[in-house]
């Protein structure tokens, strides 16, 4: 029997909804400058931190899909967060209605792989839910480093926008 919202596992990864217990370390995530200058250019505070957390367990019971909380699975460690959501931002074109994927991890974990590994995980249950329908992602043009795990993801450029006055690469996988 399969739980819901589902855990997913890779090889060195477990991929949760998040809990209560993850809101210390989900804080911590978006308090890091570094972590944030490409994901609304600012860091969040507390309270900001706590709706996120909220809105990422509430994503499950409204849509069937949200956010994971992601650990490494031997340490036990906060890698980040990884997941989909509809959140109706407005963008032109629209991409309301499509599940749009995201990714945020910690600085210590950046360039050890872990990105990749989290989001095909997250992607391979995704194709088993949705079939070929898309998935769509917005990526600052500056996020070099998400430009190009994007690629590798299979996700392809489908226009330049923008979001809350920034520039915004809109892509799409599907």
């Amino acid at each position: 029997m399969s739980s819901f919202p589902p855990v997913l596992t890779t090889p060195r990864l477990s991929l949760s909804p998040p809990e209560l217990s993850d809101f210390e370390d989900s804080a911590a995530l978006w308090s890091d400058p570094l972590v944030t200058r490409h994901v609304g250019g600012r860091t969040s505070t507390p309270e900001e931190s706590w709706a996120r957390l909220l809105r990422a367990r509430g994503l499950w019971a409204l849509l069937g899909y949200g956010y994971w909380a992601v650990r490494e699975t031997a340490t036990g460690r906060y890698v980040g967060e990884v997941g989909f959501a509809d959140f109706h931002r407005g963008l032109e074109p629209s991409i309301n209605g499509i599940p749009e994927m995201g990714w945020v991890l910690a600085t210590w974990s950046h360039g050890k792989g872990f990105a990749s590994e989290a989001v095909t995980a997250g992607l391979n249950w995704g194709e088993a839910r949705w079939g070929a329908d898309p998935v769509v992602c917005i990526i600052d043009p500056d996020n070099a480093p998400s430009l190009k795990l994007a690629g590798r993801m299979g996700f392809s450029e489908v226009t330049r926008t923008t979001y809350k006055d920034s520039p915004t690469v809109l892509l799409r996988r599907g």
